[in-house]
């Protein structure tokens, strides 16, 4: 399977809105987005000059099967950024879709960015992206509950 990272469109940020509202998947990846619109007015805000967040769309064999961006990126003080990612095509889930997409993305973002490490978070009981993140080189740090809910906190360094 050959996997690419290409551009985000408003069209893919209505797509990835909809197709995430999967309760399975929303049970594994939490949203900052409350609604379609406000995801929107998220990627507009992206695309600004000083934006603090940027994405792209995971291609698998030519289809659109999910996103991969960053967040948080700060060039100044913490020199870090925060990564997420999501296949919402559940039947290319394990298939190593985002580790692949992930390496790319993780090159272009080092070199893209005046940033020394780059962080994320994960649900503890999300073992997949716990094994994405191994195997791209992060590292554990620490542990937690919160609501109820234990997640993980990995960090790579440049």
């Amino acid at each position: 399977m050959t996997v690419t990272l290409a551009e985000r469109s408003a069209a893919h940020v209505s797509t990835y809105w909809r197709k995430t509202q999967d309760a399975e998947i929303k049970a594994l990846l939490p949203s900052s987005a409350q609604s379609e619109e406000q995801a929107l007015e998220m990627f507009q805000k992206s695309l600004l000059p000083a934006a603090t967040s940027y994405g792209k769309v995971i291609l698998a064999d030519g289809q659109y099967v999910g996103d991969i961006w960053c967040y948080c990126i700060d060039e100044q003080a913490e020199k870090s950024a925060m990564l997420s990612y999501c296949i919402f095509e559940k039947s290319l889930w394990n298939k190593g879709i985002v580790t692949q997409a992930a390496e790319l993305f993780l090159r272009e973002i080092f070199e893209r960015y005046s940033i020394e490490k780059i962080g994320a978070f994960t649900y503890s009981a999300n073992i997949a992206s716990i094994r994405v993140l191994e195997k791209l080189g992060f590292d554990f740090v620490e542990e937690w509950e919160e609501d109820g809910v234990l997640s993980r906190y990995f960090e790579l360094k440049k």
